[in-house]
Protein backbone atom coordinates (compact mmCIF):
# COMPACT_ATOMS: atom_id res chain seq x y z
CA UNK A 1 0.00 0.00 0.00
CA UNK A 2 1.12 3.53 -0.68
CA UNK A 3 0.65 5.66 2.42
CA UNK A 4 -0.29 9.35 2.59
CA UNK A 5 -0.28 11.86 5.42
CA UNK A 6 -3.58 11.51 7.27
CA UNK A 7 -4.09 7.81 6.48
CA UNK A 8 -5.32 5.85 9.49
CA UNK A 9 -3.81 2.65 10.83
CA UNK A 10 -5.92 -0.43 11.41
CA UNK A 11 -7.54 -0.16 14.86
CA UNK A 12 -6.59 -2.72 17.50
CA UNK A 13 -9.28 -3.65 20.03
CA UNK A 14 -8.39 -5.87 22.96
CA UNK A 15 -9.82 -6.67 26.37
CA UNK A 16 -6.84 -7.18 28.67
CA UNK A 17 -7.59 -9.72 31.35
CA UNK A 18 -5.64 -11.41 34.15
CA UNK A 19 -4.29 -14.17 31.89
CA UNK A 20 -2.92 -11.57 29.44
CA UNK A 21 -1.31 -9.68 32.30
CA UNK A 22 0.38 -12.75 33.79
CA UNK A 23 1.55 -13.86 30.32
CA UNK A 24 3.09 -10.42 29.75
CA UNK A 25 4.76 -10.52 33.18
CA UNK A 26 6.22 -13.92 32.36
CA UNK A 27 7.51 -12.78 28.97
CA UNK A 28 9.17 -9.66 30.40
CA UNK A 29 10.13 -10.96 33.86
CA UNK A 30 8.30 -7.99 35.37
CA UNK A 31 6.48 -9.58 38.30
CA UNK A 32 5.47 -6.45 40.20
CA UNK A 33 2.36 -7.40 42.17
CA UNK A 34 0.52 -4.29 40.96
CA UNK A 35 0.12 -5.99 37.57
CA UNK A 36 -1.33 -9.34 38.60
CA UNK A 37 -2.26 -9.57 42.30
CA UNK A 38 -5.86 -8.50 42.89
CA UNK A 39 -5.48 -8.58 46.69
CA UNK A 40 -2.42 -6.36 46.53
CA UNK A 41 -4.15 -3.86 44.24
CA UNK A 42 -7.09 -3.62 46.67
CA UNK A 43 -4.71 -3.22 49.63
CA UNK A 44 -3.24 -0.07 48.06
CA UNK A 45 -6.64 1.44 47.25
CA UNK A 46 -7.27 0.22 43.71
CA UNK A 47 -10.23 -1.82 42.48
CA UNK A 48 -8.05 -4.25 40.51
CA UNK A 49 -4.57 -4.72 39.01
CA UNK A 50 -3.12 -2.17 36.59
CA UNK A 51 -1.96 -3.17 33.10
CA UNK A 52 1.81 -2.72 32.73
CA UNK A 53 2.41 0.45 30.71
CA UNK A 54 4.97 -1.28 28.52
CA UNK A 55 2.25 -3.71 27.43
CA UNK A 56 0.41 -0.71 25.98
CA UNK A 57 3.57 0.23 24.07
CA UNK A 58 3.71 -3.34 22.76
CA UNK A 59 0.12 -3.09 21.47
CA UNK A 60 0.97 0.21 19.73
CA UNK A 61 4.09 -1.36 18.20
CA UNK A 62 2.09 -4.30 16.90
CA UNK A 63 -0.50 -1.97 15.46
CA UNK A 64 2.14 0.03 13.58
CA UNK A 65 3.97 -2.98 12.17
CA UNK A 66 0.81 -4.92 11.28
CA UNK A 67 -0.71 -1.86 9.57
CA UNK A 68 2.37 -0.81 7.60
CA UNK A 69 3.23 -4.30 6.43
CA UNK A 70 6.24 -6.52 5.84
CA UNK A 71 9.59 -4.89 6.36
CA UNK A 72 8.30 -2.19 8.73
CA UNK A 73 10.26 -1.73 11.95
CA UNK A 74 10.05 0.91 14.66
CA UNK A 75 13.18 2.99 14.85
CA UNK A 76 11.97 5.31 17.61
CA UNK A 77 8.91 5.53 19.87
CA UNK A 78 8.06 8.23 22.38
CA UNK A 79 5.15 7.34 24.64
CA UNK A 80 3.30 9.24 27.35
CA UNK A 81 1.03 7.48 29.81
CA UNK A 82 -2.05 9.57 30.57
CA UNK A 83 -4.21 7.31 32.74
CA UNK A 84 -4.02 3.74 33.99
CA UNK A 85 -5.65 0.79 32.28
CA UNK A 86 -7.09 -1.78 34.66
CA UNK A 87 -7.53 -5.52 34.32
CA UNK A 88 -10.70 -6.32 32.38
CA UNK A 89 -10.81 -3.03 30.46
CA UNK A 90 -10.94 -2.94 26.67
CA UNK A 91 -8.38 -0.83 24.87
CA UNK A 92 -8.62 0.58 21.37
CA UNK A 93 -5.40 1.58 19.63
CA UNK A 94 -5.85 4.21 16.93
CA UNK A 95 -3.24 5.93 14.81
CA UNK A 96 -2.49 7.91 11.72
CA UNK A 97 0.35 8.87 9.44
CA UNK A 98 1.61 12.40 10.25
CA UNK A 99 4.69 12.65 8.02
CA UNK A 100 6.37 10.81 5.20
CA UNK A 101 10.07 11.15 4.48
CA UNK A 102 12.34 9.09 2.29
CA UNK A 103 12.73 5.69 3.97
CA UNK A 104 10.45 6.51 6.93
CA UNK A 105 6.90 7.19 8.06
CA UNK A 106 6.02 9.11 11.25
CA UNK A 107 2.96 8.04 13.21
CA UNK A 108 0.83 9.43 16.02
CA UNK A 109 -1.08 6.84 18.03
CA UNK A 110 -3.34 6.65 21.07
CA UNK A 111 -4.55 3.97 23.43
CA UNK A 112 -8.16 4.67 24.35
CA UNK A 113 -10.37 3.11 27.01
CA UNK A 114 -13.86 4.18 25.97
CA UNK A 115 -13.35 7.95 25.52
CA UNK A 116 -10.44 8.17 27.99
CA UNK A 117 -6.92 8.58 26.60
CA UNK A 118 -4.65 6.11 28.39
CA UNK A 119 -1.49 6.72 26.33
CA UNK A 120 -0.22 8.72 23.37
CA UNK A 121 2.80 8.04 21.21
CA UNK A 122 4.76 9.27 18.26
CA UNK A 123 6.81 6.77 16.31
CA UNK A 124 9.28 6.74 13.46
CA UNK A 125 8.94 3.66 11.28
CA UNK A 126 11.52 2.59 8.70
CA UNK A 127 11.46 -0.23 6.20
CA UNK A 128 13.86 -3.07 5.51
CA UNK A 129 14.46 -3.72 1.85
Amino acid sequence: MIWSVGDELNDVNRTIGPVDMVAYAGATWDWHRLHHDHGYAVSIGLDRPVVDGQALAAYLSSQAIDSLGPGAFIRKMEIRYRSPVFSGETIRCVGRVVAIEPQRIDLEQQVLVADRVAATSRSVVSFQV
